[in-house]
């Protein structure tokens, strides 16, 4: 917070780390389950359910299934104008369950959405608590923000699971194709001349992209797997699946890179005569901008209680939804770390560390600390209304002329 710091903002301050704390065994708890049962994206069903529960028992107004996505859900509390999202994770990655530490993300925003509840009508806001499916794959915070979820949102927190506590990094934006050549079947020995091999459009599509790489900025960045490329080798392959994930610094450096690698596609499907279908898969994350006010009032309450946040402004992380909604009002994604004896993101030793006593440290001191972010922006004047305010400039950038 700017300035001195005033008796009912530290009680603010006390009230909601207070209140998580009174509320640890049962964030904890959460926790555990949803790391105990991991569901893929839109297959949260149990996950979302589990922290509606405990939202409704704390007075939450909830609505399920918002934006037509079965597993999303948004739970509110208070009446205040200054509305503050709190953006609940909890897809798992397929085989390898919580390798991203989506069950501590979830629990932390609920802990936090617990302890503004806790002071909303002392500081007057209102708690949204939006549960976000799917963002290891099509990006429900994406397809949230599009449908109006955030339209009344004045800034929007969460914080990420990680080996390391950080502050202000950027993400890559990302977008994915799924691709699929059709060809013409034939007998592979006696009249190959008479189909259109689907596998040699992936093959030559595969290649292609290869060779753009080197012609790539720096922070660009594209990934492909093939899902089918024909059934028996004694037939001609008439059809090919696969899908293209393309990464870059920026949601322009990505509009480019899509550029690029759809005309290896369109060649690919050129010299072989096979015809190609581009679906895009999911949304498109844009780049990830934080917040400095949310940035700083976050380092301060994390180093409150004993962690030191490294800077990391500048550098870019992978990639996230959260980035969507940075381009639209502040936004924070810090990191909270715990060890995890060198594992990395997505990879089946990282899961094993996410019911740990450190992840468990980790649920309650972002929720503490994501709490305290949302008392600093509401009890400091200047900033509840420069958030107000570009509230107020986005709503009318969006409603129809006359």
């Amino acid at each position: 917070m700017t300035g001195t710091v005033t008796s009912s903002q530290e009680r603010a301050l006390a009230v909601s780390a207070a209140a998580v704390h009174d509320d640890r065994q049962k964030l904890v708890a959460l926790s555990h389950s949803l790391h105990a049962e991991p569901e893929t994206a839109m297959q949260e069903h149990k996950s979302a359910a589990k922290i509606v529960r405990v939202a409704e028992e704390a007075g939450f107004d909830v609505t399920r299934g918002v934006a037509g996505l079965p597993t999303a859900f948004v739970a509110t509390y208070g009446t205040g104008d200054l509305v503050v999202a709190l953006c609940a994770e909890y897809d798992a990655l397929p085989d390898i369950g919580h390798a991203c530490g989506h069950n501590v993300n979830g629990a932390a925003s609920v802990g936090a959405a617990l302890g503004l509840a806790a002071v909303a009508d002392l500081i007057g806001i209102t708690v949204k608590l939006i549960g976000t499916p799917a963002e290891e794959d099509i990006g429900g915070k994406a397809l949230l923000l599009d449908a109006g979820v955030f339209d009344d949102v004045a800034a929007a927190f969460m914080a990420h699971a990680a080996p390391e506590d950080s502050v202000g990094a950027s993400s890559l934006a990302v977008g994915a194709w799924d691709v699929a050549y059709q060809g013409k079947p034939a007998h592979a020995a006696l009249a190959p001349w008479e189909g259109i091999n689907a596998l040699d459009a992936i093959a030559l599509a595969h290649t292609a992209v290869g060779l753009l790489r080197q012609q790539l900025p720096p922070g660009t960045l594209v990934h492909d797997i093939v899902f089918e490329a024909g059934r028996a080798v004694n037939v001609i392959p008439e059809t090919a699946r696969a899908r293209y994930e393309l990464r870059a610094r920026t949601t322009e450096d990505l509009a480019h890179a899509r550029r690029r690698v759809r005309a290896c596609l369109e060649a690919a499907a050129l010299a072989t005569g096979a015809e190609l279908e581009l679906t895009p898969h999911g949304a498109d994350f844009a780049d990830l901008r934080q917040d400095d006010f949310l940035t700083a009032a976050y380092t301060r309450a994390a180093r409150s209680l004993g962690r030191d946040p490294v800077d990391r402004r500048g550098e870019v992380m992978a990639s996230t939804d959260m980035g969507n909604i940075s381009h639209l009002l502040p936004a924070l994604h810090p990191t909270i770390g715990y060890d995890t004896e060198g594992a990395h993101h997505h990879t089946a030793p990282f899961a094993e560390y996410g019911a740990s006593p450190g992840a468990d440290r980790a649920v309650l001191d972002a929720a503490t600390a994501l709490a305290h972010v949302g008392v600093a922006l509401a009890t400091d004047p200047d900033q509840r209304r420069r958030c107000l305010r570009l509230l107020a400039d986005r709503r009318a950038a969006a409603a129809p002329r006359r």
